[in-house]
């Protein structure tokens, strides 16, 4: 897919690749050290993805985390899929964000990722 970020020989930000996947740094971050593991073939949802690529994603995620903490020195880790628009996919190629979160980079983490439905997010005060 010649329009695909992620399918272009050299993507911006690569660091590591195998014959599966490929790391490299999001290039609108997050935070300091935000990477995507991205699949080499071109698909668009995680479960479309084929057992092969599912655990060459699973060990690429170590590859990025060794990665970011030689780089900075994160707190702890959010990793998220956005998988399909409804989902808040933007990018139709699967890919895996490695989020580091640092101490104080948001007044309160709790909740984590189910943010994404605020009025659903703090479920430890219902």
């Amino acid at each position: 897919m010649a329009s695909c970020p992620f399918c272009k020989a050299e993507p911006s930000g690569l660091f590591w690749e195998s014959d599966l996947v490929r790391v490299m740094w999001d290039s609108r971050p997050l935070t300091d050290g935000h990477t995507l593991v991205v699949p080499v073939r071109h698909v668009a949802s995680y479960f479309d993805t084929s057992i092969e690529e599912r655990t060459a994603l699973g060990e690429a995620l170590d590859v990025a985390k060794a990665k970011v903490e030689e780089h900075y020195r994160p707190d702890g880790y959010n990793i998220g899929i956005n998988d399909a628009p409804a989902a808040g996919q933007t990018v139709p190629h699967c890919h895996i964000h490695l989020i580091p979160r640092y101490e104080g980079d948001t007044a309160d983490p709790r909740g984590g990722v189910r943010w994404i439905l605020p009025d659903r997010a703090r479920y430890w005060q219902s």
